[in-house]
């Protein structure tokens, strides 16, 4: 890719809202302090916000060990590398670190990811400062506060969009850039950059594909959360942009007998189209692990016929099981191809003794945004025309471009449900923003074992 910066050793391929089990970032839990659906769930799951400290080093081969000493690393002491130009730069990581549940674990597991992108890069020069940020506003703030006069000039993190706003404030006032690791579009801009797979470009990516797949008349079953208001709004939008029409519109709560009543309506739906001349070609279920081995059934038990009607998904779709439920085989969804993350999970695993969380690599991809950026000379490093260079960035997580109101564009490849796994079924854009070639991906095919998700995909908030 012409002026891109390569992040990292990992193959280039392309985390959402970060859940609770770390797996690609998947649908989003809403955040309460959030107005129109910010969204807090990871690809995995859902994430809930921790509190409390805790800091790991990394060892001069790259493991990791849990010490209370600190919260900095430094490349140099870690890594043997050389200063280039004698030009230190310090990062900020904030994440919250504190407590024992499912989310200090994830986070626990970026930070190292942080740690490894460091040892990766070999540079003696940066140092990496580590904050826990409690998950929250006061607790962003209060650590941006202190990173910043800790020297630091860029801050990676928060993973929640609820406390992004507080880092945000403290940033500012120094011209020190956020990258959040967010999919919350609401906290972009003016500073913040969101990280996170968004919404709306899944959308865009997956019904963009089916349109020139002839599938021009679509149906729909979304939460009726948060992260259903944004999907859904994202998919009408993106049925009108590829020419197609809405036939059905259906919303489900949580919940197996809630989502009976939707079932059917969508079932009657498409054999009422089908008896008009008219049928529906695709229905758009952008559920996760928590909802979609539940929905299958009720579909098919309701006379869903996949033969006839195909279905579509989002990034959640990402997790080995989906395809134990035969309405699901052959479904399409977006997501970055999946070379970059193999690579990335063996030598995370290798390094740790243990699988990465889905979202440690939008960390990792940060951190070396971070240190490629790292050659400018200081106070010109992060302006907003570095990280917004019309290039972008690649890294494990593929094709990434930020723009100037603070949204991660991602290259997305599109793929196709097996009974094990999926496979690469179209490649992601040569170019963020360009169309992807449209040939199968033939031996660039990827087989997505259960290894490679531990949960449904990554999102965060």
């Amino acid at each position: 890719m012409l002026g891109a910066f390569v992040l990292g050793g990992c193959a280039t391929t392309d985390p959402l809202e970060t859940s609770a089990s770390g797996a690609r970032p998947p649908p989003v839990t809403s955040s309460a302090a959030s107005p129109a659906g910010a969204i807090e769930r990871s690809p995995i799951g859902s994430v809930a916000a921790g509190s409390g400290s805790g800091d790991a080093s990394v060892d001069a081969a790259g493991g990791a060990a849990p010490n209370d000493r600190g919260t900095s690393v430094a490349g140099g002491a870690a890594f043997g590398g050389s200063a280039v130009g004698g030009r230190s730069l310090k990062v900020a990581l904030l994440l919250p670190l504190g407590g024992f549940d499912q989310t200090a674990v994830i986070a626990k597991g970026m930070k190292q990811a942080a740690e490894l992108a460091l040892f990766d890069a070999d540079r003696s020069d940066i140092q990496l400062i580590v904050k826990d940020d409690k998950g929250t506003p006061d607790g962003a703030r209060i650590a941006t506060e202190e990173a910043i006069k800790d020297g630091a000039e860029v801050i990676l993190g928060p993973l929640f969009g609820r406390a992004a706003p507080g880092a945000a404030a403290a940033a500012r006032a120094s011209n020190v850039p956020v990258l959040s690791f967010s999919n919350d579009r609401t906290v972009a801009g003016n500073g913040v950059y969101i990280l996170g797979f968004s919404p709306e470009q899944d959308a865009d990516r997956v019904i963009a594909y089916a349109a020139r797949n002839n599938k021009q008349r679509f149906a729909a079953m979304v939460p009726d959360d948060a992260y259903g208001t944004i999907i859904g709004a994202a998919f009408k939008s993106a049925v009108a942009k590829a020419g197609g029409t809405v036939v059905a519109f259906e919303t489900y709560p949580a919940g197996a007998n809630a989502m009976i009543g939707p079932s059917r309506r969508i079932v009657e739906a498409a054999r009422s189209a089908e008896a008009a001349g008219a049928p529906i070609d695709a229905v758009f279920l952008p559920g996760g692990q928590d909802v979609l081995p539940q929905l299958g059934p009720l579909l098919t038990y309701s006379g869903f016929d996949a033969g006839k009607v195909k279905l579509i998904g989002s990034g959640a779709w990402e997790f080995s099981t989906l395809g134990s439920n035969d309405a699901f085989i052959g479904g399409w969804y977006p997501g970055p191809d999946p070379a970059g993350w193999r690579a990335f999970q063996a030598k995370f695993s290798k390094s740790f003794g243990q699988a990465p969380p889905r979202v440690a690599s939008i960390a990792y991809d940060a951190m070396q945004l971070a240190i490629a950026l790292s050659a400018n000379a200081p106070g010109q490093r992060f302006t907003v025309a570095n990280l917004t260079r019309s290039g972008g960035f690649s890294g494990v997580d593929g094709t990434m471009r930020l723009t100037a109101d603070g949204i991660a564009e991602r290259g997305l490849a599109i793929l196709e449900v097996q009974k094990i796994g999926s496979h690469v079924v179209e490649r992601p854009p040569a170019t963020v923003g360009g169309s992807a070639d449209a040939t199968l991906a033939g031996n660039l095919d990827e087989t997505l074992s259960g290894a490679r998700l531990s949960g449904t995909p990554p999102r965060v908030n």
